[in-house]
């Protein structure tokens, strides 16, 4: 009689698999707390060999393999019921930096990154607003910035990858090795291997930022400004736009602008010239290039000390086209009940974005050469499941909104999608990323918890 492969033995390893019920529970929580799966095991990984063997071990015996960096998903994508996860934040080691690339292991923070090649004056060219974030986990979903307008996502900034595929095999590859699974895997959600390791490029780093606030009366002149300024691309480095629910109601408009410099300061005259905000309302600041980086990091601990960075955070995150901003996000707003939609702390990202510098293949934009990144950010102000679950079905109405006047979700959003709405997601890229599933995770052993397939 044969043996059940469930019974086949855990692979030796250089790291461990751990069956302990509190490690198997932290791994089934994220950042969203509105998902919880529970994994079968939890890898420690000591080596790259390691994630091989224990994909093949999972694969032989009908489990999911997926790997999870700082655990910050917001809706379950890195989960595994009755699966193995792999906590790639063992690994995490930097190699030598060189004027243009670093390497470092897929389970370094980026916050690790610039604490690496920040004394060597370099700096990843885009970086996500929270540091917290590993190096792996944005690769797979892109990683959008505030300095994407010029240099595209970070999965664009990528020169190489080590990559495990589902067969359980190390491959490395880049635009000129293995060019199908370099693409599959940036913005490819895991679904064709795991990072275990990234070579990522470099530019110069500036002292310091010139960062301003601008206030406006209203969407219409806030987005006027947001236009002007993309259009100018040598004033900012950064144009980024929130509406915001402060105290006593109603809703507050704003831009925040920052400029990178070494020696002098910009002039505020000449890169605020022509703009239509309220001059009274300005708030200027000139901070370290690195506190300018590492702004939220204040935020998150007044979150950690209150509670709520333990609640649910049913996140919602798009893109639009400008032809269509206005009247798009003018309609969402008028729906919203901020305080209760939003909480205290939640904000609606409303941030321009030159779409030419984005070359990700996988990542879905708008037809428009300008769009914006349209973002609920909620911050619920209590843990109750069903307030979640409401939050989350209205993120679903949402999206069906936006997708009906041309814009497309950025996946890393709170809501489920079917098999068939992935595949309308992806449109004319999906058969690229089935090609690259086939070849290299043919058993669909991989992160699992999208359900694109």
């Amino acid at each position: 009689m044969d043996a059940n492969p469930r019974d086949v033995p855990p692979p030796p390893l250089d790291g461990s698999l751990e069956f302990d019920q509190e490690r198997r529970e932290a791994a089934a929580a994220d950042f969203g707390h509105v998902v919880h799966r529970v994994p079968e095991a939890v890898l420690l990984p000591g080596s790259d060999d390691d994630v091989a063997a224990t994909i093949r071990w999972a694969a032989q015996r009908g489990r999911g393999f997926a790997p999870q960096g700082q655990r910050h998903a917001v809706f379950g994508r890195s989960q595994v019921q009755d699966g193995i996860v792999a906590d790639m934040s063992a690994r995490n080691s930097i190699g030598s930096i060189r004027d243009d690339r670093v390497e470092v292991d897929a389970g370094v923070k980026w916050s690790e990154v610039l604490a690496a090649t920040l004394p060597e004056r370099r700096t990843p060219p885009v970086l996500t607003e929270y540091l917290e974030l590993s190096v792996g986990g944005t690769i797979v979903v892109g990683g959008v910035g505030g300095t994407t307008s010029r240099y595209g996502l970070q999965s664009d900034t990528v020169l190489e990858m080590d990559v495990v595929t589902g067969e359980g095999t190390i491959v490395t590859c880049s635009p000129e090795q293995n060019a199908d699974l370099f693409d599959a895997m940036r913005a490819g959600f895991g679904q064709a291997g795991v990072i275990t390791r990234a070579t990522l490029a470099l530019v110069p780093a500036p002292e310091s930022v010139r960062r301003i606030l601008l206030f406006y009366p209203d969407l219409a002149t806030m987005l006027t400004d947001a236009r002007l300024l993309s259009a100018d691309a040598e004033r900012f480095d950064v144009v980024q736009g929130a509406v915001m629910p402060p105290p006593g109601g109603g809703l507050a408009y704003r831009l925040d602008v920052a400029k990178y410099f070494t020696g002098d300061a910009p002039a505020d005259e000449d890169l605020l010239a022509g703009l239509s905000d309220d001059p009274a309302k300005r708030q200027p600041d000139t901070l370290s290039y690195f506190d300018y980086l590492n702004r939220l990091s204040m935020l998150e601990k007044l979150l950690r000390k209150n509670g709520q960075w333990f609640h649910p955070h049913p996140w919602l995150t798009t893109f639009i086209g400008d032809s269509e901003a206005e009247a798009v996000v003018g309609a969402e707003l008028d729906r919203l009940d901020p305080p209760v939609d939003l909480g205290q702390f939640g904000q609606v990202v409303l941030s321009p974005i030159r779409t030419g510098a984005i070359d990700t293949p996988l990542l879905r934009l708008p037809a428009d050469e300008l769009c914006h990144a349209f973002n609920l950010v909620r911050v619920p102000t209590t843990d109750d499941a069903d307030n979640a679950q409401r939050l989350v079905a209205a993120n679903k109405a949402m999206y069906e909104r936006v997708k009906a006047a041309g814009g497309v979700l950025y996946p890393v959003s709170a809501f489920p999608l079917s098999k068939d709405e992935w595949r309308e997601h992806f449109g004319p890229v999906y058969d690229q990323l089935a090609a690259a599933k086939r070849k290299y995770d043919p058993d669909e052993v991989l992160t699992p918890g999208y359900g694109i397939f």
